[in-house]
């Protein structure tokens, strides 16, 4: 019982220790739960029709967008291949959603009929860059695709220093295969939208009225620039009245930021060129004293790396292919600059030949424990080749097939470095005749080669390209970095920036409508951590000078500008306002000018009114009307032209872009051409088509509620 009192007495206290106690058990599951979920949101990339994305799977996408982008065009940016990458991986989403619910699928005989007919955009690219082209069609060959992948793994095991080559093109045709299928099946989709879009003869027979039927007419304007901007008075209820007319005009999918920048790209000073130039003179200087063009071009630190196998023009940048003809073999040229990438030049056509661009060959790998049983079981092999022996039979010895496979110059020309083991390999490749044997010691093992065949003989060089960019030097950069530091320091505002930017030869600059869906802010090359700064600032915000560009060789500073969350841009952001501007003041002018020209009959009483005059010809309902004399298109002036009578005056002025009109028709024809129903039902229904398509796709977007969350990782 005193145990018992103890505990009454001390009852509040008791409460609020075990309450304590409890709420520290809960909080602790809270903060787990919350620290899970804070990780997994941590991963997300974004989200798309309420599928959370995880960065590792969009980052193998985006890996091999990339690379294979980058196969295809080496010169494009990588930030828009990035945006790309995004666009196509949201669409793909959304198409397969959509695809899902109405039963949409790509066979594979869908994709085998199409593979086989080669002709599709995607497989047309497929064969220009790993030539797997069908010699009389000049389409993607599917026999050629089906024996690489037969011979893939097989060939890259036989050829362990052409593996890498194996590798990169079998990534290649894995991944624009599955973009092939994404296409067909966006494509399917495609049709089925249209194919709900139809015509009618009455709508075909007006198609054809308003493309035929030409008018001629003398015109009476008043511009509107006749009237002062400042006589016209506006007050907000008029702004506010036209902006909600418009305001569907006005809506964003997402959150956009406003940004005033100076972007400063660090250049090479004059003593810097100079250096440049003095480095390439002595690598020009050993060149033409014959000294080892790859150790020349290594040690002069070029972009390029001198493969010294004979390639074609295409493993070329247009600036050294160009040249290249109009140089004799042997000949030295250089330096010579090439703005189109900003790099100082040496170049040396070593060779020119006529060779075969496809060959087929087949090898057998020879390894023995020694160099010397190397050679002795490589030798015996050769021997009984060149004697008659059958390839294949003498290969299973070795454990391997000997098939014959397929090898196209653009599979090596865009390597990036080669192994003396596949100098020697394809420099033998492109010379023996057919059905020569060759014994080619490697570095490890030997390799007995045979040409099966050879065609489609075309140019080729070796070539010797010093390729370095004019680049700024440490002493430059770290310049240009003070420099423009210390007027950032200076200026801790944006109207102080702007004031003195030009001062200091800096420009002010504005991005008025950055999106986390852009990966990236227009016009700044890898911006992703300023993109990330954008959406974090709060309005008016400065930001500390950042180092962007697509090399690294620009520096930035940034003040945010405005805040426009999803939904509508509001009425007060400064273009919105000066569009319903320019729009009620346009309403107000026009009708000053209706008021004067209304009641009038003729074009001598329009004149009389003080518009001007001018004759318009051939004027249809198919296409807007062009008023030279004011330089302006005027779709509701061909609108009235059709529905007024030949020989009458225009019932009541006409409201345009530029100006007020009034017209007499003065001729009307119908041009030569036969009425053709289908022709002209199709094409209404496809014009219908067009537009449609574009809305749905834009709605499609809106509903999928995308959330971009890509700056936070890339």
């Amino acid at each position: 019982m005193a145990i018992l009192g103890k505990i009454r007495s001390k009852g509040t206290f008791l409460i609020i220790v075990i309450g304590l106690g409890l709420f520290g058990f809960i909080a602790g599951d809270m903060f787990r739960s919350c620290e899970t979920t804070g990780r997994m949101s941590s991963t997300r990339v974004g989200e798309i029709l309420g599928e959370k994305i995880g960065i590792e799977d969009y980052q193998n996408y985006l890996n091999e967008f990339v690379e294979c982008t980058k196969i295809t065009s080496p010169q494009a940016d990588e930030d828009q291949i990035r945006s790309s990458a995004w666009n196509a991986f949201v669409q793909n989403k959304i198409i397969q959603h959509e695809a899902e619910k109405l039963g949409l699928t790509v066979t594979n005989d869908e994709m085998r009929n199409v593979m086989m007919q080669g002709s599709h955009q995607v497989l047309m690219e497929v064969a220009n860059v790993t030539g797997l082209v069908n010699q009389q069609t000049g389409r993607f060959d599917f026999n050629l695709y089906n024996e690489f992948l037969n011979n893939y793994k097989t060939q890259r095991n036989q050829n362990p220093q052409a593996a890498e080559y194996y590798d990169k093109i079998y990534k290649f045709l894995t991944f624009k295969v599955k973009q092939l299928r994404e296409q067909l099946l966006t494509q399917k989709y495609q049709v089925l939208l249209t194919s709900a879009i139809l015509s009618n003869p009455v709508e075909a027979k007006f198609l054809f009225d308003a493309e035929k039927q030409e008018s001629d007419i003398k015109l009476a304007y008043i511009d509107y620039k006749t009237i002062n901007d400042n006589d016209v008075k506006i007050d907000e209820s008029e702004l506010k009245s036209k902006y909600d007319e418009k305001k569907e005009m006005f809506k964003i999918p997402e959150e956009i930021r406003s940004i005033k920048y100076i972007l400063v790209k660090k250049i090479a000073s004059a003593a810097d060129r100079n250096a440049l130039t003095a480095a390439l003179n002595k690598c020009a200087q050993k060149l033409k004293d014959g000294e080892d063009p790859e150790k020349v071009v290594r040690e002069g630190r070029s972009n390029i790396a001198y493969l010294g196998v004979p390639v074609t023009k295409k493993a070329f940048t247009n600036d050294i292919a160009n040249r290249l003809d109009s140089m004799a073999v042997g000949a030295v040229m250089g330096p010579v600059e090439s703005q189109m990438d900003n790099t100082m030049n040496v170049i040396k056509l070593i060779s020119k030949s006529t060779l075969p661009d496809s060959i087929q060959y087949r090898t057998i790998s020879v390894v023995g424990k020694t160099n010397e049983e190397t050679k002795t079981k490589a030798d015996s092999v050769y021997n009984a080749l060149v004697a008659g022996g059958d390839f294949e039979t003498i290969a299973k010895k070795y454990a391997q097939t000997g098939e014959k496979a397929w090898l196209t110059t653009s599979q090596y020309e865009r390597a990036s470095n080669m192994t003396k083991d596949n100098q020697v390999i394809f420099n033998a490749i492109n010379t023996l005749g057919v059905n020569e044997i060759k014994n080619i010691p490697m570095t490890q093992g030997a390799l007995i080669l045979q040409v099966v065949d050879r065609k489609a003989m075309v140019t080729k060089y070796d070539v010797a390209i010093v390729k370095c960019d004019i680049t700024y030097s440490d002493e430059t950069s770290h310049n240009i970095s003070n420099k423009f530091k210390q007027f950032v320091a200076g200026h801790q505002s944006l109207e102080a920036m702007e004031k003195d930017a030009a001062k200091s030869g800096y420009q002010v600059l504005e991005a008025k409508n950055v999106m986390t869906s852009q990966g990236g802010i227009s016009g700044i090359g890898n911006s992703r951590d300023a993109l990330k700064w954008v959406f974090e600032a709060d309005k008016n915000d400065i930001s500390e000078v950042m180092t962007v560009g697509n090399n690294r060789d620009e520096i930035l500073v940034m003040a945010l500008t405005g805040i426009y969350p999803k939904g509508y841009m509001p009425v007060d952001n400064e273009d919105v306002k000066n569009y319903i501007q320019q729009e009620v003041l346009r309403d107000k002018k026009a009708e000053k000018i209706m008021e004067k020209l209304n009641g009038v009959k003729s074009i001598a009483q329009a004149e009389s009114k003080g518009a001007k005059t001018t004759d318009v010809n051939q004027i249809t309902f198919a296409s807007p009307v062009f008023v030279s004399d004011i330089q302006s298109q005027e779709p509701a002036l061909s609108g009235a032209v059709a529905a007024t009578e030949k020989g009458k005056f225009s019932a009541h002025p006409v409201k345009g872009y530029g100006g007020v009109f009034v017209f007499n028709v003065n001729d009307r024809r119908t041009v030569e051409g036969k009425f053709d129903a289908k022709e002209y039902q199709a094409r209404a229904a496809q014009n219908n088509a067009s537009m449609v398509t574009r809305s749905v796709f834009q709605e499609l977007f809106i509903n999928a509620d995308v959330k971009d969350n890509r700056y936070l990782f890339f």
